[in-house]
C-alpha cells in the first residue's frame, strides 16, 4: 500500500485539511491517507489544546465517507511529545510492506532540519511538500539515504484552526469551513466557547 501520513493537532479539523489530503492522495497516487492526531506535538508544548478524545472524534467525523481517508490513534495514545520519527518507525515496523509518504506544509520544510532525526525521517518515507501557487521551497540536504521529495501545489484555502477557534469563542459562524458533522459535534459538546488558546 502507498500510505500517506498527515500529522497535526486537528483542533479542529477543517475543510483545508481535507482538501490538502485529497490533493496529495490524488497527486501521489496514494491508496490511503491517515490523519495522525497528535496528543502533544513537540512544537506546541505548553499550549492549551482540546482534549485528544474530542480531536480524534472530530477527525473521524471529518473523514467519514471517504474510503481513502482514515484516522490513526498512534500519536494520540502516546505519552510525552509525539515525534514524527518515532511514528514513522513504528508504522514501518508494523507495516513493512507499505510505501510511506509523509505530508508536510511548505513552511514546515524550512524547519525540517531542526526536527528530531530528520535524516532518518527522510530515509523512511518520501516527504510530500504542499505548496501554495508561486511559493518556492529549498530542499534541505538530509543525507544520502533521503528519498526523493515530492511537491504538490494546492490553491490557497484561507481556513485555519486558530481562526476557527477565535470565531467560535466570539460566537461567530464556521458553517462551510468544517464538515457539517464536525460543526454539530462542536456545538453538542460546547467546544471552543472560551477564549482560544494562543498560537505561534
Amino acid at each position: 500500500m502507498r500510505l500517506g501520513l498527515f500529522g497535526g493537532t486537528f483542533d479542529p479539523i477543517h475543510v483545508g485539511h481535507l482538501i490538502l489530503a485529497e490533493q496529495c492522495r490524488e497527486a501521489c497516487s496514494l491508496d490511503q491517507v491517515w490523519f495522525v492526531v497528535a496528543n502533544e506535538p513537540p512544537h506546541k508544548r505548553g499550549l492549551k489544546r482540546t482534549a485528544v478524545h474530542h480531536r480524534l472524534e472530530m477527525a473521524r467525523l471529518g473523514v467519514a465517507g471517504n474510503p481513502g481517508f482514515a484516522v490513526s490513534e498512534i500519536e494520540a495514545e502516546r505519552t510525552g511529545p509525539s515525534y514524527s520519527v518515532d511514528t514513522l518507525a513504528q508504522i514501518r515496523a508494523e507495516r513493512p510492506g507499505d510505501e510511506l509518504f509523509f505530508l508536510i506544509g511548505g513552511d514546515s520544510l524550512v524547519d525540517l532540519p531542526t526536527w528530531r532525526e530528520p535524516e532518518r525521517i527522510a530515509s523512511m518515507a518520501s516527504i510530500v511538500v504542499v505548496n501554495r501557487p508561486g511559493a518556492e521551497a529549498e530542499i534541505p540536504d538530509l543525507g544520502p539515504d533521503a528519498r526523493p521529495f515530492e511537491f504538490v501545489t494546492i490553491p490557497p484555502i484561507g481556513v485555519s484552526s486558530s481562526d476557527l477557534r477565535s470565531r467560535l469563542a466570539e460566537g461567530r459562524s464556521i458553517r462551510y469551513m468544517v464538515p457539517s458533522a464536525v460543526g454539530a459535534y462542536i456545538e453538542a459538546h460546547g467546544l471552543y466557547r472560551t477564549p482560544p488558546p494562543p498560537t505561534a
